[in-house]
């Protein structure tokens, strides 16, 4: 048993929605090969939208006429517009929907049939058009893909560069904020050894006044060069003219950073760390020289009194 239009159709690759629209328009495979090489470019939707309506167009023209759209003893209906013959009144109006041709006249001669070689032949040519419209879809497709992975691609590389940036400049923060705190160690450091020097030529010379007066002679008059030496180092510090402290407090939670007035007093500096940690504040310290000021009774010194300006650390206990 041979295969009806419907079925060939649907072997060449046609949906079958699109198949039954060609056949039920034509009638007959030629027509529905014609049709379907007319109607390749537009949507199932729309195909389906137009039978409709055409449809009801037709069920109101039956209502006011039941004629038959191609006249008794005529076989074809032929545009005179652009030449072509169709073998029904659909096809001759569809024709005119897309066309805008009007121009139309009967004729005795009817069409004939697509030889078996014609049907192979229009087949054949369909499934070539169908195949290249598949091509040029695949490749249509694929640049858009292309596309889409290049904007994807250009947006993971500038987030990469900003979450790289932000990295950069922490590190940079943070190399600064090192070196900081060296030059800060190294000027107490400085400021320490100073301190010793000045306390040991202190005791020297107390200890000379001392062993005058038990040899009964008057003590001998400070050496003025090694005063001028001192004056030196202290003309070139600017430590008289600081008016803040930058202190580095060690305390249980960790180091703490605090820059005060230079005549606040470690009262102060006290009073902020327990409202900071909610922890009393006994004692502070310095681990060379070693000195102690504890609370109730050093902490009315100012900080510039304690020596702890411009900068100073401090262990907090």
């Amino acid at each position: 048993m041979g295969q009806t239009d419907l079925e060939v159709l649907i072997d060449m690759g046609f949906e079958r929605a699109r198949a039954e629209l060609a056949v039920k328009k034509s009638g007959g495979l030629q027509g529905a090969l014609t049709w379907l090489e007319e109607n390749q470019d537009k949507s199932l939707e729309e195909l389906q939208a137009s039978a409709a309506s055409a449809a009801t167009a037709k069920a109101d023209d039956d209502e006011e006429d039941d004629g038959s759209p191609i006249p008794e003893g005529a076989k074809s209906l032929v545009c005179n517009d652009c030449g072509k013959r169709f073998k029904n009144g659909d096809l001759a109006a569809f024709h005119a929907s897309k066309t805008q041709h009007t121009d139309f006249s009967e004729s005795t001669e009817e069409i004939a049939p697509l030889t078996e070689e014609e049907k192979k032949q229009r087949l054949e040519e369909l499934r070539q058009k169908l195949a290249e419209k598949r091509e040029r879809q695949a490749l249509v497709d694929k640049e858009e893909q292309k596309r889409n992975e290049q904007i994807k691609r250009k947006a993971t590389k500038e987030s990469q560069d900003m979450k790289e940036e932000l990295a950069r400049k922490e590190q940079m923060k943070e190399a600064a904020r090192k070196r900081q705190e060296k030059l800060d160690d190294i000027e107490a450091k400085k400021r320490i050894k100073a301190k010793i020097e000045a306390d040991k030529a202190e005791r020297r010379r107390k200890e000379e006044e001392a062993k005058a007066l038990r040899e009964g002679r008057a003590p001998a008059a400070p050496s003025t060069a090694p005063a001028a030496a001192a004056a030196a180092p202290a003309a070139s510090k600017p430590a008289a003219s600081h008016n803040e402290a930058r202190l580095r407090l060690q305390t249980a939670k960790g180091n703490v950073m605090k820059t005060l007035a230079a005549d606040a007093t470690l009262f102060e500096l006290a009073q902020q760390l327990e409202s900071e940690n909610g922890v009393p504040v006994a004692s502070f310290s310095t681990t060379f020289p070693r000195k102690t000021w504890q609370a109730g009774v050093d902490f009315g010194q100012t900080l510039k009194e304690a020596g702890l300006v411009p900068s100073a650390v401090l262990i907090v206990n």
